[in-house]
């Protein structure tokens, strides 16, 4: 695991957010692909998707359907069940499903495209930086994540007290986010910190 990679991942994400980009590419690997799919869950990203050295096309970046759309879809299919599997290219939804990527052969022209986010003009993600750096790897107990997740200093770790912040911890069972680390009582490597 590079966490100098990572460190460059954390630069290149906050300043593409300071110059309110819409569509951002990192380089692929297992760690970006987990921490990029965290940092969707938790609402910083609004898309994540694997490419080529092109951005890939608007439609793809589009995250879900409308919820109007999705009831629908499941009364239908509550009516016709055969729908649930496409025919000829047809969704239930009545479109066509286009799922054209171009995903290069070769691994190093891979990339992560990622779709940022903005509330009333301002970036969601304003800031992202390591915690463990590649000269010191910051350890962490289900006990100190804990205390940091409750606004309290452990292991040379702030607090996390910035309204929305997350820190990403990377342990046996994944990249996971420190209150779930603690509901799951698990410990692991800070990897970073995100607000």
């Amino acid at each position: 695991m590079s966490l100098v990679n990572l460190a460059h991942v954390c630069s290149h994400l906050q300043n593409a957010s300071k110059a309110r980009l819409g569509l951002t590419s990192i380089p692929v690997s297992k760690m970006h692909v987990n921490l990029m799919l965290g940092l969707q869950r938790e609402g910083f990203l609004s898309s994540v998707t694997l490419g080529g050295p092109t951005p890939p096309k608007p439609f793809l970046l589009q995250t879900q359907p409308d919820p109007e759309s999705l009831e629908n879809m499941a009364r239908k299919l509550e009516k016709e069940p055969w729908n649930a599997y496409p025919v000829d290219g047809q969704s239930p939804l009545g479109k066509e499903q286009i799922y054209e990527v171009n995903v290069p052969e070769n691994p190093a022209k891979r990339r992560l495209w990622l779709g940022l986010k903005y509330w009333n003009n301002e970036p969601v993600l304003k800031q992202m930086k390591l915690v463990s750096k590649p000269t010191r790897r910051i350890w962490l107990t289900s006990e100190d994540l804990g205390r940091i997740a409750r606004t309290r200093e452990s292991s040379y770790v702030k607090g996390l007290t910035h309204p929305g912040e997350c820190m990403f911890v990377t342990t046996d069972r994944g990249i996971l986010e420190a209150r779930d680390c603690v509901e799951r009582r698990i410990g692991g490597m800070a990897l970073c910190r995100v607000w």
